[in-house]
């Protein structure tokens, strides 16, 4: 297998596993807060709301409060200065970041644990990925002559093989 061709398998996997997600979102979601709402019902902020130590979505709902960054900068703060992180989060908390503050002015110090910080890794390539398909997909779809023209192009590399560089370009 070429790298090209590496490529572009990895590539249709990606985009058939984020296919797979995005159709069960609703689903996918219920799950992820079943399971953060497990392993962190016993925290000093969540117990308030469920003195059982049990916390289900339908609780979740009724008593939680919507919040800003500014109800939880108090907790985020104490854990910064060294409290222990189950104040907040039930996971250990490997280093904190700070947002740019474009949103209200100032920077807010966010904490990061292992999962969230590898899921933050993903993010800027599920969205390359999402945009190559979809943006580059549209303007293909709007301009029917593209797809003829890059491979017209790609017919003139200098090894004298035709390329089809429209597979490439939604790579």
């Amino acid at each position: 297998m070429d790298g090209e061709t590496d490529i572009k398998e990895i590539y249709e996997n990606v985009m058939n596993i984020l296919e797979d997600l995005t159709s069960n979102a609703h689903k996918l979601q219920e799950q992820v807060l079943e399971e953060i709402l497990k392993s962190n019902a016993g925290t000093e902020y969540l117990s308030r709301f469920f003195p059982n130590g049990q916390a289900d979505k339908q609780s979740f709902k009724t008593n939680v409060p919507i919040i800003t960054y500014e109800d939880i900068k108090p907790y985020i703060g104490r854990i910064a200065n060294g409290e222990t992180p189950s104040i907040l989060l039930a996971y250990r908390i490997t280093q904190f970041i700070q947002s740019t503050g474009t949103s209200g002015g100032q920077p807010k110090l966010i904490p990061m644990t292992a999962e969230s910080f590898e899921k933050r890794i993903y993010e800027p390539l599920l969205a390359d990925l999402v945009i190559k398909r979809d943006v580059i997909g549209q303007k293909r779809a709007k301009r029917g002559q593209i797809g003829r023209q890059i491979v017209e192009l790609g017919s003139n590399h200098k090894d004298g093989k035709a390329k089809d560089l429209t597979s490439i370009l939604t790579l």
